[in-house]
């Protein structure tokens, strides 16, 4: 079995690559297993994920190297004997040192069939210039520990600079192996990158795998922990505040998509309007994830100057409406935030006539956690093959 650790700071393209190497892995025929893990409460990667064709839960509540490395330790355990997959892949959050992720898998002592690939930082290339003022020390220590460094997102930037910002990557780690990436292409460039991590995969037999793989662990645990687990803070070295809630919609009338699409843009730019008086040339990550029961809306902005970026996705069977929002921002008070995004939701869906109630997990901030006891969830996450 291989463990595969894909870090990178907020925003720099990891859920986009997960599901390319997810497909990747899937089409030779390798039986996957995901480890999703964001800040605070709400998860909206995995659904994500989910919706492009991975059945999926998520580890949430806080830093995956801190204050979830017990469940982790659980996690992986549970995956290891009871899935028994060729592949883990874990994509923690951005503001995680993934390097303490892979120490500690290392110390499981899983087996010595368990191989731990090499460690992956995925650089966001269009906006490196703007990390290295706004999170330089956290960003240059993801960059420093990785093993394989995938500038990310080269189709948006000209042409010409690709070279100079791949050299200047190339000369923060000398050591690292430095890959160029774009979600938008899963060819050659795509298949370097899968060789760096996994330079002996080979194609199994199809027919050898069921069409659908089934997990026989699929209920969720929960495990108690006291405290803080960590010796380094990653959460609070970023410089990053961060908020995250879910919202039940009650509407007279079913949303259609056009209108969640007009909603979410709207309270997009209101509370990037609110968030630049924060702080004005910002980085991170804010997503919003609008479900009218059919389709889903999702848009994200990952810095001060940008547009919002849309995607909309089928919603899975039965669902409800409901809206999610997860915010987590350079350099900015995460009561000021939690205030931003409150009164832009009040502010957007009250315009329109709409009410929205606050689902009871909110987060609250992105210590609060550290500071009592909580019950975290072990989940199994797993890909399939469709």
């Amino acid at each position: 079995m291989d463990v595969i650790v894909v870090g990178g700071f907020l925003g720099s393209g990891k859920t986009t690559t997960i599901i390319n190497m997810g497909k990747y892995l899937a089409e030779k025929g390798k039986k996957v297993a995901i480890i999703v893990n964001e800040i605070g409460e709400i998860g909206i990667d995995g659904d994500v994920i989910k919706r492009f064709g991975f059945d999926t839960k998520e580890i949430t509540s806080g830093c995956i190297c801190c204050s979830l490395k017990v469940g982790l330790r659980t996690t992986m355990n549970l995956l290891a004997k009871e899935y028994k997959p060729d592949i883990i892949m874990i994509e923690p959050t951005g503001i995680a040192f993934p390097h303490v992720i892979r120490n500690e898998i290392e110390l499981m002592n899983l087996g010595e069939e368990v191989k731990i690939a090499p460690l992956v930082t995925l650089i966001d290339g269009s906006r490196f210039k703007y990390l290295m003022k706004e999170v330089k020390e956290f960003a240059m220590r993801q960059i420093i520990d990785a093993e394989v460094l995938g500038i990310n997102k080269v189709d948006l930037i000209e042409p010409i600079r690709i070279p100079i910002l791949e050299a200047s990557v190339q000369q923060l780690n000398p050591e690292a192996r430095v890959v160029l990436l774009s979600g938008k292409d899963t060819g050659e460039r795509f298949e370097k990158f899968m060789k760096e991590i996994l330079p002996d995969i080979k194609e199994v037999d199809i027919k050898e795998v069921p069409e659908k793989v089934q997990a026989t662990a699929d209920a969720e645990e929960t495990s108690r922990i006291v405290g803080p687990q960590e010796t380094e803070d990653s959460i609070k070295a970023s410089g990053v505040g961060s908020y995250s809630a879910e919202f039940a919609i009650k509407s007279g009338e079913k949303l259609s998509t056009e209108t969640a699409r007009e909603l979410t843009t709207e309270l997009m730019n209101t509370i990037k309007v609110k968030v630049l008086k924060l702080n004005p040339e910002f980085v991170g990550h804010i997503k919003l994830f609008l479900d009218n029961g059919l389709e889903t809306v999702k848009q994200s902005v990952t810095i001060y100057y940008e547009e919002p970026q849309e995607d909309i996705i089928k919603s899975k069977e039965g669902a409800t409406p409901k809206f999610k929002i997860l915010s987590a921002v350079s350099n900015v008070d995460k009561e000021a935030l939690k205030d931003a995004v409150n009164s832009s939701v009040k502010e957007t869906f009250e315009k329109r006539g709409i009410h929205v109630n606050k689902a009871g997990h909110e987060e609250h901030g992105h210590h609060e956690h550290k500071h009592h006891e909580n019950v975290q969830r072990i989940v199994n996450i797993r890909v399939r093959k469709e």
